[in-house]
């Protein structure tokens, strides 16, 4: 009986301990949830109570320098749902995909995804909006977003840039601005239960969003539009690749207009070509200046005393540099001439002269002193910085180049960025594009203010130089640019277009003309750019300076500079004419033809056809005889490219480029085996032997020697 006694107590007891320690445990994890997890817990159920559906902030608009609204923001709606709310979600998928125009089987996935909340389609249309409005499906709401309006569709397309579904800034300004422009977005705070139904007396806080920024930029609508209207004129008559327009104030460094050919609309930016958004010429292409960047050279020279206005020079026609003959564009040289004329005439034995004269590294002192070679850190995305040789390994034959403009590469905004320190007193100064930032009531946040980098030269320099350069528009070269009742200064510039495989393409140029106006107080600086332009016309005096002349007269007296009637014009216009060379006929017999005619049309000929086909079987004259450049070739033409065995009759390849060479046999059926780098100088397969079909011709490449420069 005791024993029985005390084993019941002894149960009694660890029954007792057990039961205190479970409730110790229960205690302690208690604790544990209220004190140590008791926040991330509470947060956890508001996640689950509350369904939160951001409101995006309204974008600030983007102004021209005169307060004109560029680009706004328009409200529109956007639908969403909270798919745990929606009950048939076949049905209502079926409805919501009539309403908005979207697919169903989209709408449906949408729907059953595992989350609180899903946007069904972003900025809808107010039709669309309606008819979804109309169906008042539970868990299915519209909210109010914002849209970029840009109200001049494609003007300064490539400076404002555009911004994609959810606010953000994606090129241009409206990237690189993208935190002032967007704002802080708000919140809606929907109260739900833990299966998504409306609960009694719920809470619904709206917390609004912030406005963005305002941009106020140096852009001037009325002078974008008489940039863009030039653009427009030279695409029409010249074809070109690209095209770039650019107006800067000299002294203050602001851009008042930047245009580029081809360009896009903004506010439909995804029915564009990436190739012609994804990039802005006038900060990043690179190309080869031609005689605009004589200029440089000049400035130079003047600034380290190698050479003054009245020295003498001899111009032949051509200059001897290492192993290399350079020409001068003029047929049969300049003669006798003072460096006033050599610039005057853009004479490049003369101004090669020069260049030799500086040498190495006085010449890279002022590349680099100029910009080139580095960004000039104007605020836009994408900028390039240019090629060039590095010093270390520069040539006196290089040297010879670079004076003219060759055997370095620049951007558009580097190029005129240079020449306007130039037209300011020589005070190098950085490009803007943003006169200020504003808040929603205009009030202003931030201001911009001319930034100089170095005086580059002194102003008795750069005075002596504006002097040079007004008489090239005036006498020179550059006499179409000559805009009445202002004058102008500037030079005009022609350079060939630097090939894939090395050396030059053939029949490819870039034009231009970089120029301030009006002479005796520039107010303007002007960049006109056309790559690559189709037609007899390519030379920047015919191209670029016409539209340079049109921008000018029109920004000058929009801007109210006052005219002067007496000034004297040029007495003529500049006229080039080519010179009549002898030149060895490219033989194109066995050629598709479409490249025939672009091989002779490259080495100026014109070309005529006889027959039916598209290859050609001969030609007259005959390949390799001397004929002058315009004269007319006549191609006989048959139909397909075998002959009665099934054979393809290869053609003489001789002078091509890589792309040239594989692009003809690639039409006749045939493959191209490259042996080095350049220009076609021989091949495997004989011209006139013949090949199966799908054969492989061996072609040996070189790469070419110095050719003629003009302008």
């Amino acid at each position: 009986m005791q024993t029985t006694t005390i084993l019941i107590r002894k149960r009694i007891t660890w029954v007792f301990l057990l039961t205190a320690l479970a409730l110790i445990g229960l205690i302690f994890r208690l604790a544990w949830l209220q004190l140590v997890e008791g926040d991330r817990l509470r947060e956890e159920a508001l996640e689950v109570r509350m369904k939160d559906v951001p409101v995006e902030a309204k974008r600030g608009a983007i102004l021209d320098r005169n307060g004109n609204e560029l680009v706004t923001s328009v409200s529109v709606d956007s639908a969403y749902a909270f798919p745990p709310q929606v009950t048939n979600k076949r049905e209502a998928a079926d409805k919501i995909a009539a309403a908005l125009g979207e697919d169903k089987e989209e709408i449906y996935k949408k729907l059953n995804q595992e989350v609180g909340f899903v946007w069904l389609k972003r900025r809808i249309d107010y039709d669309s909006a309606q008819r979804l409005k109309a169906l008042k499906l539970e868990g299915v709401e519209l909210v109010e977003e914002n849209r970029r309006f840009y109200r001049q569709e494609s003007l300064a397309a490539h400076v404002l840039g555009f911004a994609g579904d959810d606010n953000q800034g994606l090129i241009g300004v409206e990237s690189v601005y993208d935190k002032e422009l967007r704002g802080v977005p708000g919140r809606i705070v929907i109260e739900k239960d833990a299966v998504g139904r409306n609960i009694p007396e719920a809470l619904h806080k709206f917390i609004p969003p912030t406005p963005g920024h305002n941009l106020v930029l140096t852009i001037d609508q009325h002078i974008q539009f008489f940039a863009e209207r030039e653009l427009d004129k030279i695409v029409d008559v010249h074809h070109p690749k690209l095209a770039v327009i650019i107006v800067m104030n000299p002294k203050t460094g602001e851009i008042l207009a930047m245009g580029n050919r081809p360009t896009f609309n903004p506010g439909d930016w995804r029915k564009q070509p990436q190739s012609v958004w994804d990039h802005n010429p006038s900060i990043w292409y690179n190309y080869e200046p031609g005689s605009t960047f004589k200029i440089i050279t000049a400035a130079a020279a003047l600034e380290e005393g190698a050479v003054r206005p009245g020295d003498s020079f001899y111009d032949p026609g051509y200059i001897r540099v290492a192993d290399r003959t350079i020409r001068c564009w003029y047929d049969g040289g300049h003669g006798s001439q003072t460096f006033e004329e050599v610039a005057q005439n853009s004479c490049n034995p003369g101004f090669i002269t020069v260049g030799l004269r500086l040498g190495i590294e006085r010449f890279y002192k002022y590349i680099n002193a100029f910009g080139f070679g580095q960004k000039t850190n104007i605020s836009l995305p994408g900028e390039e910085v240019g090629i060039e040789i590095p010093q270390d390994e520069a040539t006196e034959l290089n040297i010879a180049t670079m004076s003219i403009g060759q055997s370095i590469a620049v951007t558009p905004i580097q190029l005129l960025t240079a020449a306007s320190a130039v037209a300011n007193g020589g005070v190098l100064l950085k490009p803007f594009l943003v006169k200020s930032i504003t808040d929603a009531d205009g009030k202003v946040i931030k201001e911009f203010k001319p930034e100089p980098v170095r005086q580059v030269i002194s102003k008795k320099t750069a005075q002596t130089l504006m002097e040079l350069l007004t008489n090239v528009v005036f006498k020179g070269t550059g006499r179409n640019a000559f805009v009445d009742g202002y004058g102008a200064a500037g030079k005009t510039g022609t350079a060939q277009v630097v090939a894939e495989t090395g050396g030059y393409s053939d029949g490819k140029y870039v034009a231009s003309f970089c120029g301030f106006a009006p002479a005796e107080d520039p107010q303007i600086a002007v960049l006109v750019m056309v790559a690559e332009p189709s037609g007899a016309a390519y030379f920047g005096s015919q191209v670029a300076a016409p539209a340079f002349k049109s921008i000018a007269l029109d920004t000058l007296r929009y801007l109210k500079v006052p005219e002067r009637p007496d000034l004297e014009k040029p007495q003529l216009p500049f006229v080039y004419e080519e010179p009549k060379i002898k030149r060895g006929m490219p033989n194109v017999v066995n050629y598709p033809l479409q490249e025939a005619q672009n091989v002779l049309n490259n080495a100026g000929f014109v070309v005529q056809t006889r027959g039916e086909g598209e290859i050609v079987f001969d030609q007259t004259p005959k390949g390799g005889a001397q004929v002058f450049n315009g004269s007319t070739v006549i191609l006989e033409l048959r139909a397909g490219g075998t002959d009665p065995s099934g054979e393809i009759t290869v053609p003489d390849l001789a002078g091509l480029t890589m792309k040239e060479a594989g692009s003809v046999l690639e039409k006749l059926g045939l493959h191209l085996n490259p042996r080095g780098t350049g220009i076609a100088v021989g091949q495997q397969e004989k011209p006139g032997s013949k090949a199966a079909r799908g054969s492989t011709i061996t072609i040996d490449f070189q790469p070419p020697g110095i050719k003629e420069f003009l302008d």
